[in-house]
């Protein structure tokens, strides 16, 4: 009952293709990639205001 095949998803995609058209899959892939990267990045986000330069590595040992 798990097993997705070749053929399903060959099935998904035609009937997304169907309902959506042409012209507008490639919003949709936009849309899911912003999507997506901000998932990933407010996984990875410790909670500290946004920074445009990133986060900062600490220095090193000062001799």
């Amino acid at each position: 009952m798990g097993n997705i095949g070749f053929r399903e998803i060959l099935l998904i995609l035609l009937v997304v293709l169907i309902v959506f058209g042409g012209r507008r899959l490639p919003e949709l892939g936009r849309g899911l990639g912003r999507g997506l990267r901000d998932f990933r990045k407010a996984l990875h986000d410790d909670g500290s205001p946004d920074d445009p330069d990133g986060p900062k590595k600490p220095d090193g040992p000062k001799a």
